[in-house]
């Protein structure tokens, strides 16, 4: 319900003695001085503050989380942070949901301070940064930006500087002082010392200005409040999202990751989060993933939870395992990365970058380092990985979408139940076909792929894992067989190709059956040639040469686009038959060296 909290005063009284205090959701006090400074204009103009939302915490949850006091010397390069609260359980407190920036403004503006650097000096030197108060002109004019009073913060040696058009009066003045005798100083000072300068009318000003901020500040019930008691946090972030729409909005799991913040105590967990993202995507290819995927791998490979983001993951305890075990997450993260690179994967052909999670914990339950990529009494645990991986990124249902957590937790039980050192896919299969995430393919799913376009994510797997021997290390390209340039429209009729038969031949020279993988020097030294040029180039013993063309499921070449048609046909039933072979649930992965 919404509650009336008083004045001002009592207000920060209450932020002064740790009974109003921030929860770990809250991002950091980012207010510049000139918006502290419209905020106390339009509360001496008589505009609302607007309505704060806090949180009452029961006595037996302050110690699940960790919370902050409010800032109230703010200094840009040393103090941007807000302090920790020790000992949350030993008192009582509210938590402020919605109202930092408004109550750490005021808590600055009233008790304490401003160090901002001054541009052009360096961040390294203490004089960039000089301490400023908030102070009021008591014989400023409105200006022409609509702020009735001139509120600015000044050092003071600034402040001192008195003439018949500024008087400034030290904000935090009126929060402790008597204002009988701040009235009676500023009386001395006007009359006694500004005398010649400032007129009756502008010390009657002064004055009434002056008890008005009083008045603002200790008497009016400026603060109102609407009050949370559910217990809930999961409810109590969902409410804070709302609150904090405008902008930028916070996705949840910013909170989450703000929670994990919040609870480390040796590593800076954003730190490490973000670094590690910035280092997994930088490997071969390059990756594009994300803080989310990161803070889930944290959760699944600690064992916590139900690996979802969910508030009860996000304790004080399990941040505290995922704390200790965050260097072997790290190192299980790298090598499960390296290891997606080594099958040609990136950022451009993984088609779903959740897939890396049970791969992830795997190599984090047996502990693999770096060596578990070369090491070839691995070579055949790696095949069944790339088998397994391949089929579920090629399933158009989409293995890796809705139930993605309810997947992974039954997965990760299966990993850890194992018997073994070896993947355990057979395993992993049948929980997955329990949870109607079958990785057999039907005959209509087989007929789909071998109609694989060119630019579809899924291309890049099914060719990978129907022809072995490629050593992903280096860069691949997807490749045209006959190539794309060739099949214009004004080109095939020159070659005399029957009109109805032009868009036909168009739209296959983008398929599966008219595609490739080929290393990313060769295929730019291919260019536009003929394929059967081209290979007899490449490989000018008509032996090796038929060896490779049967590796890559060519049975002929003709040498113009008017056979194009039955290559594309005969290819194309070829590479069915080795679609079927190769996901055959029951089949065994093929070794790496084959």
């Amino acid at each position: 319900m919404y509650q009336n909290g008083g004045s001002i005063k009592q207000l920060l009284d209450k932020v002064a003695d740790q009974t109003l205090v921030l929860p770990a959701i809250q991002r950091e006090f980012v207010w510049k001085p000139e918006q502290i400074c419209q905020l106390f204009d339009s509360l001496l103009q008589g505009y609302p503050v607007g309505t704060f939302l806090y949180w009452k915490i029961n006595p037996e949850h302050r110690s699940d989380y960790q919370f902050y006091e409010f800032v109230q010397n703010y200094h840009q390069r040393d103090a941007n942070h807000c302090d920790r609260l020790e000992n949350p359980a030993s008192k009582e407190f509210t938590a402020v949901l919605d109202g930092q920036q408004r109550i750490s403004s005021l808590n600055i503006g009233l008790r304490g301070c401003y160090h901002q650097k001054i541009a052009g000096k360096w961040w390294s030197s203490d004089d960039a940064f000089p301490q400023k108060f908030l102070y009021l002109n008591l014989l400023g004019e409105p200006d022409e930006e609509g702020n009735q009073y001139q509120f600015e913060f000044l050092t003071e040696d600034k402040s001192k500087v008195k003439n018949a058009d500024q008087y400034w009066f030290k904000v935090a003045d009126i929060f402790d002082g008597d204002i009988d005798d701040l009235q009676d100083e500023l009386n001395d000072e006007l009359s006694d010392n500004l005398g010649e300068f400032v007129t009756k009318e502008q010390r009657n000003k002064a004055r009434k200005l002056q008890r008005k901020l009083n008045t603002l500040i200790h008497d009016k019930p400026v603060i109102s409040y609407y009050e949370e008691t559910d217990q809930s946090l999961e409810k109590v972030l969902n409410i804070f999202i709302r609150m904090n729409s405008g902008g930028t909005p916070l996705s949840y799991s910013d909170l989450l990751l703000s929670i994990a913040v919040a609870q480390w105590d040796k590593l800076d967990a954003r730190e490490e989060i973000h670094s590690l993202v910035d280092e997994l995507n930088q490997i071969g290819d390059g990756f594009n993933y994300s803080k989310d995927l990161v803070l889930k791998a944290g959760l699944m490979l600690s064992d916590i939870g139900s690996v979802g983001f969910k508030v009860e993951n996000f304790n004080k305890g399990n941040m505290e395992i995922l704390e200790q075990k965050w260097d072997s997450i790290k190192q299980a993260l790298t090598v499960t990365t390296e290891l997606f690179a080594s099958f040609g994967f990136n950022s451009q052909n993984l088609r779903a970058d959740s897939a890396l999670l049970p791969v992830a914990y795997y190599i984090h339950h047996n502990n693999y380092d770096e060596s578990y990529l070369s090491r070839s009494e691995y070579s055949s645990d790696r095949a069944n990985i790339r088998h397994w991986l391949v089929k579920s990124l090629l399933k158009a249902s989409g293995i890796w979408g809705s139930g993605l957590d309810t997947l992974l937790t039954g997965i990760r039980s299966e990993i850890k139940n194992s018997h073994d050192n070896t993947f355990p896919i057979a395993a992993i299969e049948t929980f997955m076909v329990s949870r109607g995430k079958s990785l057999k393919f039907e005959p209509e799913e087989i007929e789909e792929l071998v109609e694989l376009d060119y630019g579809n994510k899924r291309t890049f797997a099914l060719l990978s894992i129907l022809f072995f021997g490629f050593d992903f290390s280096h860069h691949f390209h997807i490749d045209h067989i006959y190539p794309k340039s060739l099949f214009k429209k004004t080109n095939l009729r020159k070659l005399g190709m029957e009109e109805e038969q032009i868009d036909t031949a168009i739209t296959q020279s983008n398929k599966l059956a008219n595609l490739q993988l080929l290393e990313g020097s060769i295929n730019n030294e291919k260019r536009q040639k003929m394929p059967h040029i081209w290979y007899q180039k490449l490989w000018p013993n008509e032996i090796e040469r038929q060896h490779y063309l049967d590796r890559q499921a060519i049975t002929e070449l003709p040498d113009s686009l008017l056979g194009f048609a039955s290559f594309y046909e005969k290819r194309k039933t070829t590479l069915k038959s080795r679609i079927e072979q190769a996901l055959d649930t029951h089949s065994v992965a093929k070794s790496e060296t084959e």
